[in-house]
């Protein structure tokens, strides 16, 4: 009697701990699952349109666009336009994986994976596949190495990814409208420095564009209920367990 007295009397198990209203990592926006399959649509017309046997209706400015931004291959404009370029190949890896780390250190390995995913596995998912099918030239006579297969712009992919990844799990919602601004203004930037140093087409870079936004989108989706996971374990002061 004692015992089963002493067991009705125990306190109740504390009721799950709710993640506040604006956690981190973000919930993804209402509408991304449309949105995401939507830009992925688009960029993927770009490039059946390129696979036609007609030219494209956006040919003409591709050309213009490459004869707008022929500048001095020397200068102010050329050494930003290269420095961009280094971010976009294997020197842009520091930052994903540096984001990765200082994730990891605090026990949140869910985002860590997440953008590990979005910044780095995504291009070879989406990016190498479509340079194939699609096998686009570059430009003549691109001023830094580049390989084969001109669309679309992996470089402007990756940045697009990492901008959405970086969104998600190191900001709150304040501090997020100014990061898609600066994002923004990153993402164009190196949308400019592609054409600017004759390495891809305009829509090139526009299809990248098109094509990390809906993946970066979906990917958000997709992650969804494993970052509100890492959520409530935050709230509950529970990461490591």
């Amino acid at each position: 009697m004692q015992n089963a007295t002493h067991l009705s009397e125990s306190p109740p198990p504390p009721p799950p701990v709710a993640p506040p209203r604006h956690h981190l990592p973000a919930i993804p926006p209402r509408g991304a699952l449309v949105a995401g399959v939507t830009l992925l649509l688009l960029a993927a017309g770009i490039g059946l349109m390129l696979r036609g046997d007609r030219p494209p209706f956006f040919e003409g400015l591709d050309e213009r666009w490459l004869v707008w931004t022929t500048g001095a291959r020397t200068g102010t404009a050329s050494d930003l336009a290269r420095d961009l370029d280094r971010l976009g190949g294997p020197l842009g890896l520091v930052l994903p994986f540096g984001l990765i780390g200082c994730l990891c250190v605090y026990g949140r390995w869910r985002s860590a994976v997440f953008v590990f995913t979005s910044a780095v596995l995504a291009n070879i998912l989406v990016i190498l596949p479509l340079k194939q099918v699609v096998d686009r030239p570059r430009p003549p006579r691109p001023w830094v190495l580049v390989n084969s297969g001109s669309f679309p712009s992996g470089e402007v992919f990756t940045a697009t990814t990492l901008v959405i990844a970086v969104a998600v799990v190191a900001f709150r919602p304040r501090a997020r409208r100014w990061w898609w601004l600066i994002g923004g203004s990153y993402v164009a930037a190196m949308m400019w420095s592609r054409t600017w140093l004759h390495a891809q087409w305009l829509s090139d870079t526009v299809a990248g564009l098109l094509a990390g936004a809906g993946t970066g989108l979906l990917l958000w989706l997709a992650f969804a209920p494993l970052l509100r996971g890492e959520a409530v374990r935050a709230a509950a002061d529970r990461l490591w367990e």
